[in-house]
């Protein structure tokens, strides 16, 4: 706390002194003994004790057997952590209370001028020193007497003074509670928030994982199908291919009798035809020309032999589910009913 400086800006240093050594909680200027908070601010130590109390309402004594609390500075809301001892382990301001003891002894010694107090308006001479407690006014006791307030019900002032001044600073104390209340809440929704942002990245790392694998597996069982569509295949074309063979083989053979057949057509003389005394004697055997006329007897393949149909595969069921895919309905609700009970309590 800078006295000098703030001594300095104002023209009375007594005035701009007391200024200085105003509790915030209280208004009042501070009382013994005084305690200094991390911050450098100072609270009488009953003020500190209220706010205090107000911030953690299950703290009772120091032999509690909860470790501590914390509370706000109510100059600049920094959060002061207090261990077992409460107020009581916060350090005393030696210093402002040596000058609060200078201060009140200068103003005791100092006389007391006329308009420093203040004065009733109807009795110029007469100070305000009672509270007329029907009208909710200070006035004088000459007023009480003979003037307007003569069948009022009148308090002592420094009663009323005492009683409003109390009442104010409970109501300070208690804003100064809310606030922190207010601040952890706000501290309470940010985490909430960024809780949010933290498991709403997992759940989307899981389900990417999770339709990452479905892929795998469908491009695993693709691959599996299409192979024994390939094995298929080459099991039919083999055995095509194979038959393809036999007819060219046959039809080789087939177009050497043609050709021998023909040369012994060609023949005119009925003996070496018959006798088989032609060009064409070596390879011409009319019967083995025959038994190839009547043809083959080769194996064929089956009608829709090439068909490939049996290894059709329907996927209408798993494009019916993938398009029902959908999160848990009953933990959605489970979450969003248990908000709701938690907002209820609050």
């Amino acid at each position: 706390m800078d006295f000098q400086a703030g001594i300095l800006q104002d023209g009375n240093p007594m005035e701009s002194l007391e200024k200085q050594l105003i509790c915030p909680i209280c208004l009042e200027m501070f009382s013994k003994p005084v305690v200094i908070l991390p911050c450098q601010h100072n609270l009488c130590r009953k003020c500190a004790n209220d706010v205090f109390q107000a911030a953690n309402p299950y703290w009772q004594s120091r032999g509690s057997l909860i470790s501590g609390g914390r509370f706000r500075c109510p100059s600049c809301r920094h959060e002061v952590m207090l261990d077992r001892h409460g107020v009581y382990g916060l350090q005393r301001n030696l210093l402002v209370e040596n000058i609060i003891d200078i201060y009140k002894q200068e103003c005791s010694s100092r006389p007391l001028k006329k308009g420093e107090h203040p004065m009733c308006k109807e009795h110029e001479d007469e100070r305000i020193n009672i509270y007329c407690v029907t009208c909710e006014v200070p006035t004088c006791s000459m007023c009480k007497v003979f003037g307007a307030h003569k069948d009022c019900e009148v308090a002592p002032l420094q009663t009323i003074f005492q009683g409003q001044k109390t009442e104010l600073n409970n109501c300070i104390s208690m804003l100064v509670a809310g606030n922190d209340r207010i601040q952890t809440i706000i501290s309470q929704l940010e985490d909430s928030c960024q809780s949010t942002e933290e498991n709403s990245e997992a759940a989307k790392r899981e389900l990417c994982a999770r339709f990452d694998a479905l892929t795998a597996l469908l491009e695993e069982k693709k691959s599996e199908l299409l192979q024994r569509i390939s094995q298929e295949q080459g099991d039919k074309t083999a055995f095509i291919q194979s038959l393809i063979c036999q007819y060219k083989e046959q039809l080789e053979k087939s177009s050497r009798l043609v050709e021998t057949a023909i040369q012994a057509a060609e023949e005119t003389g009925g003996a070496a035809f018959l006798m088989g005394t032609g060009p064409y004697t070596s390879t011409f055997s009319l019967p083995r020309i025959v038994e190839a006329s009547k043809g083959g007897q080769l194996e064929k393949i089956e009608q829709g032999y090439e068909s490939m149909d049996a290894f059709s595969v329907s996927l209408d069921h798993l494009s019916e589910a993938v398009r029902a895919l959908d999160f848990d309905p009953a933990e959605e609700d489970e979450e969003y009913f248990d908000g709701e009970e938690e907002e209820v309590e609050e």
